[in-house]
């Protein structure tokens, strides 16, 4: 069981420190929401990389997902292109040290929280919780990127539980969302952004004590998280950078008692599985059955599925798999770990279908995940193989599993709405004097 953050935690809970933020010049660009991007891995490639890059010559997604012949070449281009644009003048450095207060709003969804540069502390600590394993391809390539370009190009998102009142971090963000914003902004997906700096001492500090009391589970971002750690692993003493930037990390706090985040589910695009093969491979492993389409109707037979189920498609229908064989689950699914983690539809997902019955190697090149349901029916049909949508996994679950230090299969979960990438960046050098 992992520590609890409290006054006698040794690392104090949560440490947010105010930086000095690295922003668009509104007049050197289209539109803010131009050179906006969702997060790296919410990009769908190739078609939405192309979208973004051609909606600016200056759109995030050259720094975050840039493209060359090799990682080092991309690396080194998203380096040279950060540099570029703040020489000419396109992204430009807040003269004072803060704390953002960050606001995304569509509809009856509003969602408030606080970006700042955050201590890192190691994970038996228990102050940052993970519940998702992580890729090491995919750290030791943004591990590459964040040496090359020596910053943090878009927030994590964390959430905590405050205490549902307007008081502390909270009270400071709805005090502050009163004042006129440093930035307003609406992307193409319908949400409004506004940005706003807190510089006052006196409110930062009301922030911290309050924040100093709590744990975070990371909602978005485990790859960026491990990349952190990695990253403050190797910057130690004297290599820390200038003001310590290496032990710190550019993350958004939401809290959720407050501000509940959307929990929604990843799929997995199975390219070189066609669905037929899938289906002649289950061999009784799975109950199996016809859900009337379209999509929406067949994802609505999929959550009220009893037990553990997938929906399966890529041939144009959609095959609702249900009820695992009991013996397989106990054959193939991991012993001495809680049985909500056994339960869960992930690991029945990687454990028993992808691992044990359809035999599908866990590499990149054999697993794709996409956020979103049709995105990933359309490129598996495509590609001529399968998809197997998910159902999302309760907060409460992922929460209490994290607790236990118990992480889910990678990319289990996915929280919402996620902060636009390029609003805020945080470069070497940003972080001031005294918060090292």
């Amino acid at each position: 069981m992992l520590r609890s953050p409290g006054p006698e935690h040794p690392s104090g809970g949560l440490l947010l420190a105010p930086f000095c933020g690295l922003r668009y010049a509104p007049d050197r660009v289209g539109s803010l929401a131009a050179v906006t991007s969702p997060p790296y891995d919410v990009v769908v490639r190739p078609d939405g990389l192309h979208h973004l890059q051609t909606a600016d010559p200056h759109n995030i997604v050259r720094l975050i997902l840039p493209e060359a012949a090799d990682p080092a070449a991309r690396h080194l281009q998203a380096a040279r292109t950060l540099r570029r644009w703040e020489a000419d003048g396109v992204l430009v450095r807040d003269p004072e040290p803060a704390l953002y207060v960050y606001e995304q709003r569509r509809g009856d969804v509003l969602q408030r929280g606080l970006i700042g540069a955050l201590r890192l502390t190691p994970p038996d600590e228990g102050v940052v919780l993970p519940h998702e394993d992580v890729m090491p391809e995919v750290v030791e390539d943004r591990a590459a990127l964040m040496r090359e370009t020596a910053a943090n190009l878009e927030p994590l998102l964390l959430s905590y539980r405050g205490d549902g009142t307007a008081t502390g971090a909270t009270a400071v963000i709805e005090r502050t969302t009163g004042r006129p914003p440093l930035l307003s902004t609406t992307t193409e997906d319908g949400f409004s952004h506004r940005l706003w700096a807190v510089t006052d001492a006196e409110e930062i500090a009301e922030a911290g004590r309050d924040l100093s009391r709590r744990q975070a589970l990371i909602a978005d971002g485990h790859h960026r998280w491990a990349t952190y750690l990695r990253l403050r692993s190797e910057h130690t003493g004297e290599g820390a950078g200038r003001d310590g930037f290496w032990e710190h990390g550019l993350v958004l706090l939401v809290d959720t008692a407050r501000y509940p985040l959307r929990v929604q589910a990843i799929h997995r695009v199975l390219p070189r599985l066609p669905v037929a093969g899938a289906l002649a491979r289950l061999e009784g492993a799975f109950r199996v059955r016809t859900a009337e389409g379209p999509l929406p109707r067949a994802l609505r037979a999929l959550e009220t599925a009893p037990g553990n189920a997938f929906l399966l498609t890529g041939d144009g229908a959609f095959h609702l798999l249900h009820d695992p064989d009991p013996d397989l689950l106990a054959r193939t699914v991991r012993d001495g770990l809680p049985e909500e983690w056994r339960r869960l539809d992930a690991t029945v997902l990687h454990s028993t279908l992808l691992a044990a019955v359809w035999r599908v190697p866990d590499r990149p090149s054999e697993i794709g995940y996409l956020h979103d349901a049709a995105a990933a029916v359309e490129q598996a049909e495509r590609l001529g193989g399968s998809a197997v949508l998910m159902r999302a996994v309760a907060e409460d679950t992922v929460r209490a599993l994290a607790r236990q230090g118990v992480t889910m299969p990678r990319k289990s979960t996915s929280f919402g709405p996620k902060p636009a990438t390029g609003l805020v960046l945080r470069a070497l050098g940003g972080l001031p004097e005294g918060h090292a």
